[in-house]
């Protein structure tokens, strides 16, 4: 029955995704080009060969395609669906300013011409029986052009098949193209500004966040201790060894007290990916850096990618807890990894500490918030949600997520999450900047 769901909502979404690629073409190619032109052609060929690159982009690490033959379609694929997202977007909110923009100019000028420069061999205003033949010749010619359309074809106003760019009298654009290609054009130009601005956000690296957090039970000697969080850094096809540099060089320029990785570090295999995390062997703080699973570790081999952490110098923390001089640090792994047999263990990561002492929990996911509440933590830090990455994804994720950015209290239990360090699939965010969240830890008794 499962299957038969999945296969129907797959249906479902190739069907929408099908749908939306036609009605921008109408409305972008066909709209705006001369039928059996270069333009047309190509921007045919670029509506078929985009989506399908988009495809073998999201398949090709799961049918575990040559991870050259990845990085190749990853980088065309992925932006288009960025790209798809924000011209479908600005197409819908475009199309009542075309229907006015047509209304208007019909009023101004009911014969359809938008612009009609001069003709070079005007003849004078006034008539003359030459000019009276010129007319009639040219309306005759007019006529045997209609009459000579292909049989069965739907004829415009202006006797040319429909689908096809007519030119208004004196040679300028009709009406309905060139509303067609000023509101084009403006859409991709916002759709196409949009992601090339997400997408420098993304290759830049992630900013700094600055957040300080009071615990009750921390001691004085504690105050103002300093957690760098990162989490889904999600290396991969797109992102790869500079991005993890970048990432390492703006943890340690924050000099933290201790590094916390929560997940996602990667999307794909250790020997695809080993070189590219191998700048993670830099990461230097006074108590270390610790690192717990996340989802994406699942699909690319979550017990190979723990060993090569630890490898690297990270401390993986697999149900497990860690006494600190002046606080617990436990980690649990995702909720994922149920489906191997180790998914969290909290009775086994918490269980038999001594809860007078402040406790802080890596979680990849924020949904194991009430996990945390019945153990005693006191803050939670935790990623997955990339702060919704592209608007308006944003709201879709506060419906999976109890907190989907930022820090929130629940009960004793406060949770920080993060926007995360990198991004998944498309290498582009809109509203949600990506950052290393460094957390300060602040005693009540200072």
């Amino acid at each position: 029955m499962t299957i038969v769901i999945f296969a129907l909502v797959a249906l479902a979404v190739c069907a929408l995704l099908v749908a939306v690629h036609r009605w921008l073409w109408i409305r972008l190619v066909r709209d705006t080009t001369a039928p059996g032109g270069l333009p047309r052609r190509v921007g045919t060929a670029l509506t078929i060969a985009l989506p399908l690159l988009s495809v073998a982009a999201l398949t090709a690490g799961r049918a575990g395609a040559p991870f050259w033959f990845q990085q190749t379609v990853s980088w065309p694929g992925y932006l288009w669906l960025a790209v798809l997202l924000y011209l479908t977007l600005t197409m819908l909110v475009a199309e009542p300013i075309r229907a006015l923009l047509l209304r208007r100019l019909a009023h101004r000028d009911p014969s359809g011409a938008v612009a009609a420069p001069p003709s070079a061999h005007c003849a004078p205003s006034s008539a003359t029986p030459e000019s009276g033949t010129a007319t009639a010749t040219a309306t005759a010619s007019s006529s045997s052009a209609g009459a000579g359309a292909e049989p069965g074809a739907v004829l415009a106003a202006d006797g040319a098949p429909r689908g096809a760019v007519p030119a208004a009298p004196g040679g300028g654009l009709s009406r309905r193209t060139f509303v067609a290609r000023t509101v084009g054009g403006a859409a991709a130009a916002v759709a196409l500004g949009t992601v090339g601005n997400g997408a420098y956000g993304v290759l830049r690296g992630p900013g700094v966040r600055r957040v300080q957090v009071p615990l009750a039970k921390l001691p004085r000697a504690a105050h103002g201790f300093r957690i760098a969080v990162v989490s889904d850094v999600h290396l991969g096809p797109v992102l790869g060894r500079a991005h993890a540099q970048r990432i390492v060089d703006t943890v340690n320029r924050t000099q933290p007290d201790l590094i916390a990785i929560v997940g996602d570090l990667v999307d794909g295999s250790v020997p695809d990916l080993g070189p590219a995390a191998e700048p993670l062997r830099g990461l230097t703080a006074r108590h270390g850096s610790f690192y717990v699973t996340g989802n994406h570790e699942y699909f690319s081999g979550a017990e190979q990618w723990v060993e090569h952490v630890r490898e690297l110098g990270l401390s993986p923390l697999e149900n497990a807890r860690r006494a600190l001089p002046h606080f617990d640090l436990a980690g649990v792994n995702d909720i994922q990894g149920e489906r191997e047999g180790s998914g969290p263990d909290f009775q086994a990561a918490l269980g038999d500490r001594d809860r007078t002492r402040a406790a802080v929990l890596l979680a990849h996911q924020p949904v194991v918030i009430h996990d945390a509440v019945r153990h005693g933590v006191d803050l939670q830090l935790s990623g997955h949600t990339h702060g919704g990455q592209l608007w308006p994804g944003n709201f879709l994720a506060e419906l999976a997520n109890p907190t989907v950015a930022g820090l929130e209290r629940y009960g004793d239990t406060q949770l920080y999450v993060s926007r995360g360090a990198g991004a998944w699939g498309p290498p582009v965010r809109v509203g949600a900047p990506s950052d290393i969240t460094v957390v300060e830890l602040a005693s009540y008794q200072a």
